[in-house]
């Protein structure tokens, strides 16, 4: 997300989004509905930020939090000249209010509802971290325990669709406080419990009533997949490393099972795997 701030063309759109809002916000209803119509324009015509965010599901998510308004009034706004490229064909003309736009004319928008793009291919083994909603925001000086990823709810992750091939193993990683909105979420998705791997990082967590230190792994499978993997264990011991990071002997474990693999919501790239994430490091 730094690199992309430190884009000249990134700062022109934020630049222009701000002036267009604005703008419109202090001055008519219909000056409103204009600005909400001229900011899905802006953002969806241009080039740079529709590559960046084919492969960047939180690309929305930074610019609203960049201008400084609500995501999904920026969700709509893109809906709104997705729906009328020309402004004269807007129902009920310049008597229209933004509101009765959103809540008549445009599509229903469910609540918690956000579309994420999804991963090219199909993929025999998921590993897939979600960023659980604890309500609260990453903050490397003060809340360093706080997911790195814009939260999303488990309506919100429910919704996703996983690139999975008809024969494929899910690798769901979670923490005490979900450890049951997981098995829900793995249900969702069409996958069937098997067990679950339990990581010790070896070194003394938070927690408010008990120090937590161990994070788990819940296994799953569609169909039929490959299993070639014979003596290990359901327990890992390797101490944590960067937050968020998994262990390497987890991975080590995975990539003994064959097929194309992708690692969603992941950080670290990795030979051999696919990675499907907003912050990904080398």
């Amino acid at each position: 997300m730094n690199d992309l701030v430190a884009q000249n063309w990134y700062q022109t759109l934020i630049s222009d989004c701000k002036a267009i809002i604005t703008e419109a916000i202090f001055t008519s209803r219909w000056a409103l509905v204009e600005g909400y119509w001229r900011l899905g324009q802006r953002i969806k015509e241009d080039l740079n930020f529709q590559k960046y965010a084919k492969n960047n599901y939180s690309s929305l998510t930074h610019v609203s939090k960049n201008i400084g308004i609500g995501y999904r009034d920026i969700y709509r706004a893109i809906q709104l000249y997705e729906k009328y490229r020309d402004l004269n064909s807007l129902p009920e003309g310049k008597n229209i209010t933004w509101k009765k736009l959103i809540t008549k004319y445009l599509p229903k928008l469910e609540e918690n509802s956000i579309e994420l793009p999804i991963p090219e291919g199909l993929y025999n083994v998921i590993v897939i971290d979600p960023p659980w909603p604890y309500g609260t925001e990453y903050d490397k000086d003060a809340r360093r325990v706080a997911s790195p990823y814009p939260e999303l709810s488990i309506e919100e992750l429910a919704k996703m669709k996983l690139p999975s091939a008809d024969d494929c193993v899910l690798w769901l990683w979670t923490t005490h406080k979900f450890i049951f909105e997981a098995k829900k979420l793995m249900d969702a998705w069409g996958f069937e419990y098997k067990l679950t791997l339990v990581w010790d990082k070896q070194k003394l967590g938070i927690g408010k009533w008990l120090r937590c230190q161990v994070e788990f792994c819940l296994l799953g499978i569609k169909g039929n997949p490959e299993w070639n993997l014979t003596n290990e264990r359901d327990l890992i011991r390797e101490a944590r490393k960067q937050h968020s990071r998994k262990p390497e002997a987890f991975y080590k474990l995975v990539e003994r099972l064959t097929g194309p693999k992708i690692d969603i919501f992941g950080r670290f790239k990795r030979q051999g795997w696919a990675i499907y994430g907003n912050e990904i490091n080398c």
